[in-house]
């Protein structure tokens, strides 16, 4: 009995560490997010991109503690310290863990709106967004709610399966970002006399280092998923890490060398690779890459180009919900038995799963934003953006000019 209870004890121990080693190199990922839009917004824009991202951690915390985790999981933490501190507090670093995945939503958003949104207006959206939208459909997704996974499982012979959330958090992400970028409208100037005007990313090292913080945080996103020891997979690493290849290589041929392609590319391939990564054959995986970096250039150039009103700084929009799809898509086809992969997925379930997933972010993001554009407004004035988001909103310099 002593020894079956060490070894439970043991085993409780070990998961727990598992998954918070997890949330924090998730947690360690927002730094990528803040780098990467410091590196690409202009420089009267840096200190808003640094300070977005840390406010909408805090605001992304609390909504989820107290709202969010309660929608998906139907689990609160209003009880004694003596009862959360069961199996060595393995629920309350669960939650840290799936906290910092509904974090990312407003930080994929962030991305897309930089240079010309209102503060606290955005920040109370990401708030209802982590505390309402998202947590919706990752129930769905991820705790079966309503029926949905078992209703699908019935009827094609398998659920919505999505690993490491390319659906859940990047399409969703993504999504929403294009809901809240079409009501912002265009950064001024951007646009001139039908033409679209490059504004220069301000600078590459940072975005470089945004690009490579995420990528590595990213095996603690993939790998971790898995949330106990006993469910570790070298599969989903090594899927991740072909993903990522394929994304480089392919962004870095279409993307004629551009750094800022080059830097995305893996990104695109990462976010494609998480429905999947416990599934498919490495092969698979590269396949999925490559064609996630493929769909990042070429949807990057073409919605700068030639929508005027989609003006999505970072690319959020292609990167994490077009490349999201088609990692469930990915999954569908290359997690197949017939074709390397471990069976146990349908297309039917992945294509469905991913039609609510792109409707609930879609849909929740133009209720959300719309509704704040109406009683606040989301962007700042002509002058506010001329001068910049720093000093309008936070009234100080990235730099010091003495």
């Amino acid at each position: 009995m002593d020894i079956t209870s060490a070894v439970q004890t043991l085993t409780e121990s070990a998961n727990t560490l598992f998954i918070l080693i997890g949330a924090i190199m998730v947690l360690a990922m927002h730094a990528g997010f803040a780098f990467l839009e410091v590196g690409t917004v202009r420089h009267k824009n840096q200190v808003n991109a640094l300070v977005k991202i840390m406010t909408d951690f805090g605001i992304s915390t609390v909504m989820y503690f107290f709202v969010g985790y309660y929608i998906a999981y139907g689990t609160t933490f209003l009880a004694g310290a003596d009862q959360l501190t069961a199996h060595n507090g393995y629920d309350l670093v669960k939650f840290f863990f799936l906290l910092t995945f509904a974090a990312a939503i407003p930080a994929i958003v962030s991305g897309g709106i930089a240079e010309r949104a209102r503060f606290y207006p955005m920040l109370i959206a990401s708030g209802l967004i982590v505390g309402l939208v998202y947590p919706f459909f990752e129930g769905l997704a991820w705790n079966g709610n309503y029926g949905f996974q078992g209703w699908l499982e019935t009827r094609f012979g398998a659920p919505f399966h999505d690993f490491a959330g390319s659906v859940v958090v990047h399409a969703v992400g993504g999504w929403i970002a294009l809901a809240a970028v079409l009501l912002l409208g265009a950064r001024k100037g951007r646009y001139r006399n039908g033409r679209v005007v490059a504004f220069a990313p301000s600078n590459i090292p940072f975005l470089a280092l945004g690009a490579w913080i995420l990528t590595v945080g990213w095996f603690g996103f993939n790998v971790m998923s898995a949330q106990t020891l006993d469910g570790i997979s070298g599969l989903v690493a090594v899927n991740s890490l072909m993903a990522m290849v394929g994304g480089i290589l392919v962004a870095m041929v279409l993307g004629r060398k551009d750094p800022g392609f080059i830097h995305n590319g893996p990104l695109a391939g990462l976010v494609a690779v998480c429905a999947g990564s416990d599934l498919m054959h490495p092969i698979g995986a590269l396949i999925t890459g490559g064609v996630a970096g493929a769909l990042f250039v070429y949807l990057f150039e073409w919605a700068q180009d030639r929508i005027e009103r989609l003006d999505d700084v970072l690319g959020v929009w292609p990167l994490h919900g077009v490349c999201g799809v088609w990692g469930a898509i990915a999954c569908g086809l290359f997690g197949q038995s017939g074709l390397g992969g471990l069976g146990g997925v349908s297309m039917a379930s992945q294509l469905i799963g991913t039609v609510v997933g792109v409707a609930v972010a879609f849909g929740g993001g133009l209720v959300v934003y719309g509704v704040i554009k109406a009683v606040s407004g989301l962007r700042l004035s002509e002058e506010e953006e001329f001068n910049g988001a720093d000093l309008s909103i936070h009234r100080i310099g990235a730099n010091a000019q003495d």
